[in-house]
């Protein structure tokens, strides 16, 4: 629950909209049953999260820019591993 009230504050109208977006992604992959349907889909939440990393606004001296970073990099992490678990599933 700490995370999501983190994420909640972020003020930034840039993380705001691609939230939305990386949340239904990540409930997708929640619910997706088999792995082929989880790393379809951790490709694109990897697409929005590195917009989020490459964010142009970026500035290390605010707080919430700086959060915005570590949550793209846990979610781009987890992504990551879905591809990785398909990978030593499947050998693709």
């Amino acid at each position: 629950m700490r995370e999501e009230k983190k994420i909640k504050k972020i003020k930034c109208p840039i993380f705001t909209s691609k939230n939305e977006e990386i949340e239904k992604i990540n409930k997708a992959i929640n619910e997706a049953g088999e792995i082929g349907g989880k790393a379809r889909l951790a490709e694109r939440l990897i697409k929005e999260v590195d917009e989020l990393i490459n964010c142009k606004l970026f500035d290390e001296k605010r707080v919430d820019c700086k959060i915005c970073h570590y949550i793209a990099d846990l979610r781009k992490r987890t992504a990551n591993l879905i591809l990785k678990a398909k990978e030593l599933k499947t050998g693709k």
